[in-house]
């Protein structure tokens, strides 16, 4: 593929230290995909808020993701970008905010997430209105889907298409539900979404049983990775630490361990964007060889670490594998 002029310039100046791994993280996602792998990306921290669907959205049109994890922050922050972005507020000295200007965020109808402000009115309750129409929808007529299977069925449904404040290419919610794409949101309940939800039960409006859990998405994609790991295999690229990566990463130890199915393969790549440090046990800032020791990689694994900030490294690498 003949590469565009952000490539260039990455194939020109990065070249040691943490802009290598990013070169070589880019370059074996690649030949993965050149060898006909496929590859789940995981979504962890602010990324939808950080626009990344930006690029993320074209990596899904182009089919160089297969498969994505993300929190229910991420599967909502998207729709909430996409419906709300002029009523977003940036606070660029937000570290100079008082605890009185962060009540005063608050009043105004603001919730930070770092530096960008989301409008509760015109992001939550927006989508609310029509998510709780699914929702209430679904239980009348007996039905049952995964959290992201309604966020697909409002967007196909043009239930938001009146609010769209964005170019709808950047969304990558919404280039995921046109193709369908499969997508897995541990601990969908710690999200906004997630808590509306609960109050509707708590009022008796809902069942909980609407929406399936956490412990579905990790049967279905146990099927979903045992119809996919043939050949190549699944890489497995990480954006931030958390249960995003977390989860999907064991359903592989969780069917040779517990299944006891002895021909499942190891994921076949594997990358991790993090700033997290392995001080103090913490997984997300583990070394990738740890996994080794869990079942989760192969010792012959191609393993990456970009040490750095996923909103800087990920467009990069995603510039990269687009030939942009």
């Amino acid at each position: 593929m003949n590469k565009g002029p952000v490539s260039q310039f990455i194939a020109h100046h990065y070249l040691h230290f943490n802009a290598a791994a990013l070169v070589d993280a880019a370059k074996g996602y690649e030949t993965h995909l050149l060898e006909g792998g496929k590859m789940m990306v995981t979504l962890a921290g602010a990324m939808s808020t950080a626009e990344l669907g930006r690029s993320l959205a074209e990596m899904i049109r182009q089919d160089k993701i297969q498969i994505i994890s993300c929190t229910g922050a991420n599967l909502e922050e998207d729709i909430m970008n996409l419906v709300a972005h002029n009523s977003y507020k940036r606070v660029p000295h937000y570290r100079d905010l008082s605890p009185k200007d962060e009540w005063e965020l608050l009043e105004e109808g603001f919730n930070r997430v770092t530096d960008t402000c989301i409008p509760e009115e015109e992001a939550f309750r927006r989508i609310q209105k029509h998510i709780v129409k699914r929702w209430k929808s679904a239980q009348e007529s007996g039905q049952r889907f995964f959290p992201h299977e309604y966020m697909y069925q409002m967007l196909l449904g043009g239930d938001l298409a009146e609010h769209y404040e964005i170019d709808p290419q950047n969304s990558w919610m919404l280039a995921a539900a046109e193709k369908n794409l499969p997508i897995i949101v541990p601990g969908w309940e710690d999200s906004t979404m997630g808590n509306i939800f609960a109050s509707y039960c708590i009022k008796g409006e809902l069942q909980p049983s609407v929406v399936k859990s956490g412990i579905e998405y990790m049967v279905w994609l146990s099927g979903w990775y045992r119809e996919n790991s043939s050949g190549k295999g699944v890489g497995f690229f990480q954006i931030g630490g958390g249960i995003a990566g977390d989860f999907p990463i064991c359903v592989v130890p969780m069917m040779y361990q517990d299944l006891e199915w002895h021909d499942v393969p190891f994921w076949s790549y594997f990358c991790q964007i993090s700033d997290s440090t392995t001080s103090y046990g913490s997984y997300s800032g583990a070394v990738p060889n740890e996994k080794i020791t869990w079942g989760k990689l192969d010792i012959h694994t191609p393993k990456f670490v970009i040490e750095s900030d996923a909103t800087i490294v990920a467009p990069l690498v995603f510039a990269w594998i687009l030939g942009w």
